[in-house]
């Protein structure tokens, strides 16, 4: 038995069993193949699910959930830190916090180094002087004010000393 389909194609004497038991195995081996892609498929889901349960079964869309709501928690708690940082260095620019010393010898017959300028600064080098002066007949004090490093009235080469130790100082 012959079929006209392969004396046209030029298979007339060709058997016919032949081309059955090709596609026979070519079914055999797709059989084969679908069976490992469905096992991979659910070795993946498995993972899938697996991956999906988080910690106490939260699933991984209810974590980033959480997450993000977290997130903009913190974003909104930052905006707040910084505000209170700058309030808190715009009051801090006018704390005092640079010092200078220096003690010196008003009167040479007096002896030890016994009369000193205190200078007292802010960030912006403004603030105080406080001059003790010692004698022989008593302790008298006296205080100036520095503004942003310069006095209105002349200062001594000890007052002016313990301005530049104060501006010097790093804050």
């Amino acid at each position: 038995m012959s079929s006209k389909l392969f004396e046209a194609i030029g298979l007339g004497g060709m058997d016919l069993a032949i081309p059955f038991l090709i596609l026979l195995i070519a079914v055999i081996v797709l059989i084969v193949i679908v069976v490992s892609e469905i096992k991979k498929q659910e070795a993946l889901k498995r993972r899938y699910d697996r991956f999906m349960q988080g910690s106490e079964a939260m699933s991984l869309e209810d974590e980033m959930q959480r997450l993000a709501g977290d997130v903009a928690r913190l974003k909104r708690e930052s905006k707040a830190y910084a505000n209170d940082i700058d309030l808190l260095f715009s009051k801090h620019e006018c704390a005092l916090q640079k010092l200078g010393l220096v003690k010196y010898d008003a009167f040479a017959e007096m002896g030890g180094k016994m009369s000193f300028v205190l200078a007292i600064l802010d960030e912006k080098n403004s603030g105080a002087i406080i001059n003790s002066v010692h004698s022989s007949t008593g302790c008298y004090s006296y205080a100036k004010r520095i503004t942003e490093g310069r006095c209105e009235i002349n200062l001594s080469p000890e007052e002016q000393e313990a301005v530049d130790q104060a501006i010097s100082q790093q804050v």
